[in-house]
C-alpha cells in the first residue's frame, strides 16, 4: 500500500506467531491441537512475585517510572550480574525496558546506521535480522552445523567482520537450537572481536538459566573482560521466573550506549510498567529455589522429547545443552507423500502437513535462518509432550 514505509518491506511476520495463530485457528474449528511453537514456559509466575505486585498496587506504585527503570529493580539487577555473573554495572549502566526485544530494538536502533552489518550466527531468533533491517542495517548472517553442535566458530566468524560491520549477536544458550557456548568457544570467539575494535557484542542471555547435564553458564564480558565496554549483555525475567506476560527486558552496558538506548526508548514507550517493576524486584532479590527446580522439570522434557523423535522415521534430533527447544532435521523425509497425496519437498512442507494431519504445531527451520529442521518447543507437560511425540512418529510413519 503506498501509505506505508519503505521499512515495512524490509521486514517479515513473526514465523513462530503465525504459527501460534495458525493453530488457534485450528482449535477454534474444534480440533484437538497441540502447541509446541512458541517460546514460553508452562509454569506460573512464583507466588511471592505476584504478591510483591499486589502490594505494589496496594501502595499506589501505580505510576509513570524513570524511562530506564526504578531505582529499585536497577539495584536488583546490578546485584544479579555481580551475584551470578561476576559484572560490574553502576545503576547508570542499566536499563529496563518493555521486555528483552524492546531493549534489544533499542540498541539497534541507538547504534545502526544504512549500511551497517550485524552478524547474526544461524539458526537465530526470528527478530534479530527482522530488526537490524527495520534500522536500515544489513544481517550478515553466519552459518553453523549441526555436527558442531549449532555453534558459531571463530574460523567462521572471522571473514565476515568488515569495516562496516557494527555488532556480533550470540545468543546463548539458543533459540532455537538450545546451544548454549562454553568458556574457551567464547573466548575463542572474543579473540577474533579484540583484533576489530569496530565491533561490539549484544549477548542475549535469556536463556541464561537453563542449561542442563551439569553445565555452567558464562556471558562474553565476563570471559573477556578486555571487552566489557563494548559488550551489552541482555538478559530479563520472562523465561527463568515464568513471567512472560509481564514485560520486563534488561540490559547493563556502557554508559554513552545506555544513555543513548535510553532517549530511544523515551520517544517511543518511557518506562515499562511499574507493577511488572516491583513483580521484577521480588523475582531478583526473593527465593531463587525454584530455578533449580524448572531447570530439573526442563531436563527431564529435554530427554523425553530428543529420544522420541529419535525413534521417529526420517528425524535425527541432536541433545541441546539449554533452553527449551530442540532442532530436529527433516531433510530425510523430503520427496515423500503424506496420505492425503502432498509430497513434502521443504521444511515448511513438513510442518504443514503435521498441522493439518496430526493437529501438532512446530516451527520450519527456514523461518531461524536453517531449512531442513523445525523447532520443537518442550516448554509442555510430560504428558502433553508424550502425545505429541507420538503424534509426530505417526505422522512420519505414514509418509510413503
Amino acid at each position: 500500500m503506498p501509505f506505508l514505509s519503505d521499512a515495512l518491506s524490509r521486514i517479515k511476520p513473526s514465523a513462530s506467531i503465525v504459527a501460534n495463530a495458525r493453530a488457534r485457528a485450528l482449535a477454534e474449528q474444534g480440533r484437538d491441537v497441540i502447541a509446541l511453537s512458541s517460546g514460553e514456559p508452562d509454569f506460573d509466575t512464583p507466588d511471592h512475585i505476584k504478591a510483591a505486585a499486589s502490594r505494589a498496587m496496594a501502595e499506589g506504585r501505580t505510576k509513570y517510572t524513570p524511562v530506564g527503570g526504578i531505582p529499585e529493580l536497577r539495584q536488583a539487577i546490578r546485584a544479579k550480574f555481580r551475584r551470578e555473573n561476576g559484572l560490574d554495572y553502576g545503576l547508570d549502566q542499566i536499563i529496563v525496558g518493555t521486555g528483552g526485544k524492546q531493549v534489544i530494538a533499542n540498541a539497534m536502533v541507538a547504534t545502526v546506521n544504512p549500511g551497517d552489518e550485524v552478524i547474526v550466527p544461524a539458526p537465530y531468533w526470528v527478530s534479530y535480522p527482522e530488526i537490524v533491517a527495520l534500522c536500515g542495517g544489513t544481517p550478515v548472517i553466519a552459518p553453523t552445523r549441526a555436527a558442531g553442535g549449532f555453534r558459531l566458530t571463530a574460523e567462521t566468524l572471522e571473514p565476515l567482520i568488515t569495516r562496516k560491520t557494527k555488532w556480533l549477536i550470540l545468543n546463548s544458550p539458543s533459540n532455537p537450537s538450545g546451544a548454549a557456548y562454553g568458556r574457551e568457544e567464547i573466548a575463542r570467539l572474543t579473540a577474533v572481536l579484540a583484533r576489530h575494535p569496530q565491533v561490539w557484542i549484544l549477548s542475549d542471555d535469556i536463556y541464561e538459566h537453563l542449561i542442563y547435564d551439569g553445565g555452567a553458564f558464562w556471558t562474553p564480558a565476563q570471559v573477556a573482560p578486555e571487552l566489557y565496554n563494548r559488550t551489552l549483555t541482555v538478559n530479563g525475567v520472562s523465561k527463568a521466573y515464568a513471567m512472560t506476560g509481564w514485560r520486563i527486558g534488561y540490559a547493563g552496558g556502557p554508559r554513552p550506549l545506555i544513555k543513548a538506548m535510553d532517549t530511544v526508548q523515551g520517544q517511543f514507550t518511557s518506562g515499562a510498567c511499574s507493577i511488572a517493576q516491583w513483580a521484577a524486584v521480588a523475582a531478583l532479590d526473593g527465593p531463587q529455589d525454584d530455578l533449580a527446580l524448572r531447570r530439573r522439570a526442563f531436563e527431564e522434557r529435554r530427554n523425553l522429547v530428543v529420544s522420541m523423535l529419535n525413534q521417529a522415521t526420517g528425524l535425527r534430533c541432536p541433545v541441546p545443552e539449554g533452553a527449551f527447544y530442540v532442532f530436529p532435521s527433516c531433510e530425510a523425509l523430503y520427496g515423500k507423500r503424506t496420505p492425503s497425496g502432498q509430497v513434502v519437498t521443504t521444511d515448511e512442507d513438513v510442518v504443514g502437513a503435521l498441522l493439518d494431519a496430526e493437529a501438532v504445531a512446530v516451527v520450519h527451520g527456514g523461518a531461524y535462518g536453517l531449512p531442513g529442521h523445525f523447532r520443537v518447543s518442550y516448554a509442555a507437560s510430560t504428558q502433553t509432550l508424550e502425545e505429541a511425540c507420538r503424534r509426530i512418529q505417526r505422522f512420519c510413519a505414514s509418509l510413503a
